[in-house]
């Protein structure tokens, strides 16, 4: 997830490493670290993703301002249009996602959307499955599976709402 969120940033243009890292927005709103940023960023420079450049100033330390190249672009898409089944199943893969729905086709919002779909179905499954095996159906396990399956079908209807918004106009920009 942290990938796609620095290509995506990268894509309007090179950027220093700390406004980089600044303007990395995650939906948990927890701080992207130094120490995930900067090894991140090597690698992205290994595949060709990612150039970077020393910009020296006299009385001021050097600055590494990165830059995507086509490579990147295309890693970045092809990141953004593809989730694994555990990444499917996360809240904030997938709504990472749905943030560049305007970047993708109309075939690849609705792949996306498949995998969510499949992945939320699944953890019903599991959900109610754990809840029949429950020997006190009116405790507290009980009550917090309600509670699960119950945010499950409301993500589920989400998805189906996003659906029906891709599959009448292609979700728009």
């Amino acid at each position: 997830m942290i990938d796609i969120l620095v290509l995506g940033v990268l894509r309007h243009g090179p950027v220093h490493g700390y406004e980089l890292k600044r303007r990395v927005q995650r939906p948990t709103l927890r701080p992207l670290s130094n120490n995930s940023l900067y090894p991140l960023l090597r690698r992205f420079e290994e595949r060709g993703a990612v150039t970077k450049q020393v910009e020296t100033a006299h009385g001021r330390p050097a600055r590494n301002t990165y830059a995507l190249t086509a490579a990147g672009h295309e890693l970045f898409h092809e990141l953004v249009t593809t989730m694994t089944p555990d990444q499917a199943g996360r809240d904030e893969d997938f709504l990472l996602r749905v943030g560049f729905f305007a970047e993708m086709t109309t075939d690849e919002r609705l792949g996306v959307l498949s995998a969510r779909d499949a992945a939320l179905e699944e953890q019903m499954a599991q959900a109610t499955e754990l809840l029949a095996q429950g020997r006190d159906p009116d405790g507290w396990r009980a009550r917090s599976m309600h509670h699960l399956l119950d945010q499950l079908a409301r993500n589920r209807a989400f998805v189906a709402e996003l659906v029906e918004v891709v599959a009448r106009d292609g979700g728009g920009r």
